[in-house]
């Protein structure tokens, strides 16, 4: 059970569905986890010597090794009562996808990676010809529109000019001077991307489908929240003339993860996760070693070089 307990300690990801909120995902998974660590066996309990009356009704007390009380399961109760478990960046109800959780040194991992301003994907599903109180499809009504003047050549129009304005944004936030060789090393490793924080910044989207008025996008972001995405789908329809609703948030990946590391409910069990948790390993330490590094051409040792030389200017 020690053992079983000392290999959680890392990074893994759990499909959370829709219409859950990410603190019961957790929740589930550290109850179902204290529950098959807690039936796992333990150890034995210790021996103490006692003086025991003699059988057979005798008077004299004989030396007897018998375990302690102390040690019994019913009298000591669960060995494990809590798991430290954090959430890495958080999904709201009506979103689905790919939930990153840390357990044990896991937590400063998740810090880490946070660290790193990895970029996330969404597929958003999108409806034209109403808008809502709250962007989602399951809102108030507040208006109808038409759409069949509509085309995917338009919408690919105001797509592209989305992922150009955001851009500019990137770059802005990223503070490198893009005339450095430098900038130009960090953009071949894909590796430019704001250090600190900004506001949400649409790294590239693109339209996977189209059939009036339903239509799919995939969203490539930092920084953003799922009710961001939700209101920019409500103003791609207002640029298009018309009107539109958001009807899914699914994440497919956040940083390093994707959906093929996401367990879904039926797989969130000790064996799974350990699993998991080795699984990933490598290739979380690869990404902090990337861009966390301290090696001469880590972003952070370029970032302080830069920071370094404004400051002497």
């Amino acid at each position: 059970m020690a053992a079983a307990a000392a290999e959680l300690a890392g990074l893994f990801a759990v499909y959370k569905p829709a219409g859950v909120a990410w603190g019961r995902v957790r929740e589930a998974v550290e109850t179902r986890l204290l529950r098959e660590l807690n039936a796992a066996p333990g150890r034995a309990p210790r021996q103490q010597v006692r003086f025991l009356p003699a059988p057979g009704g005798a008077v004299e007390l004989v030396a007897a090794r018998v375990p302690v009380l102390a040690d019994h399961p019913l009298v000591r109760g669960p060995r494990f009562r809590k798991l430290k478990i954090g959430a890495g960046h958080r999904l709201d109800v009506k979103a689905s996808g790919v939930f990153v959780l840390g357990i044990g040194h896991g937590n400063k991992l998740l810090t880490d990676l946070y660290n790193c301003h990895l970029t996330r994907v969404y597929t958003v599903g999108g409806l034209f010809g109403k808008a809502t109180d709250d962007f989602s499809d399951t809102g108030n009504l507040v208006e109808k529109t038409t759409f069949d003047h509509i085309t995917r050549e338009k919408l690919e129009r105001i797509l592209a000019v989305i992922q150009g304005t955001n851009q500019k944004a990137l770059l802005m936030y990223s503070n490198i001077d893009m005339k450095t060789q430098e900038a130009y090393e960090l953009a071949v490793k894909g590796l430019i991307r704001p250090m600190g924080k900004s506001p949400p910044i649409i790294t590239a989207v693109r339209c996977l489908q189209f059939a009036l008025p339903e239509f799919q996008l995939e969203i490539h972001c930092l920084h953003e929240t799922q009710q961001y995405l939700r209101k920019m789908v409500h103003e791609i329809g207002l640029e298009l003339k018309s009107s539109a609703v958001c009807t899914q948030v699914r994440r497919i990946r956040d940083g390093v993860f994707t959906v093929d590391d996401a367990l879904p409910r039926t797989q969130w069990n000790l064996q799974s996760i350990q699993e998991a948790i080795w699984n990933c390993q490598l290739k979380v330490e690869t990404e902090l070693e990337k861009t966390l590094g301290h090696g001469e051409n880590s972003l952070l040792h370029q970032l302080d070089g830069d920071t370094a030389e404004h400051g002497q200017s």
